[in-house]
C-alpha cells in the first residue's frame, strides 16, 4: 500500500503539472484572441515602422495646393486654414459661384453650421474664391473635329 501511495502521489504531481500547462496555454490563447479582435492585423508584432515620406503640407506643384488642389493665388492659405477646418476643399472647388453667392454661401455657414466670423478673412476669402472659382457658363459641348465618319449602310 505505501508503494500504490507513492505512486498516486506521482500521479497527481504529474496531473497537477498538466493542469497547470493546460491553465496557461488557455490564458496565452485568450489573451491571443483578445488580441486579434483589439488588433486584427496584428500590427503590435510589426514593429515601428519610419514613416516613408514626410508630405510639406505647403507644397505648390504646377500652381496647385497640392494637400488640398486649391489653386496657388493670393489668399490662397486663409482659404486652406478657414474652409477645411470644417470639410474638404473639393466641396470648396466643385463649386462656383460670384461675390454675392460666396458671401450668401458663408453667412450661411455662419448662421446654420457654426461657421465663427471671418472678419477681415472673409474679403481675403470671397476674393480668391471670385477669381479662382467663378460660375462656369453651361453650353453645348465642343464641336467634334478631325473625325472621320463612315455612312451607315441602310
Amino acid at each position: 500500500m505505501h508503494q500504490n501511495s507513492s505512486e498516486y502521489k506521482k500521479l497527481l504531481k504529474k496531473a497537477e503539472r498538466l493542469a497547470y500547462s493546460g491553465l496557461f496555454l488557455m490564458g496565452i490563447s485568450i489573451g491571443l484572441l483578445f488580441l486579434k479582435i483589439y488588433d486584427p492585423t496584428l500590427s503590435i508584432f510589426e514593429g515601428k515602422q519610419e514613416i516613408a515620406e514626410v508630405i510639406d503640407e505647403d507644397l505648390i506643384e504646377n500652381g496647385i495646393h497640392v494637400r488640398t488642389g486649391f489653386v496657388d493665388d493670393v489668399g490662397l492659405m486663409t482659404v486652406v486654414n478657414n474652409c477645411t477646418n470644417c470639410h474638404s476643399s473639393k466641396l470648396v472647388i466643385q463649386n462656383r459661384m460670384n461675390e454675392d453667392r460666396w458671401n450668401a454661401t458663408i453667412k450661411w455657414m455662419q448662421e446654420t453650421q457654426n461657421l465663427w466670423p471671418l472678419g477681415d478673412n472673409q474679403k481675403i476669402i470671397v476674393d480668391y474664391l471670385v477669381k479662382n472659382y467663378p460660375p462656369v457658363e453651361k453650353g453645348r459641348r465642343a464641336s467634334l473635329t478631325n473625325i472621320n465618319w463612315y455612312e451607315l449602310k441602310k
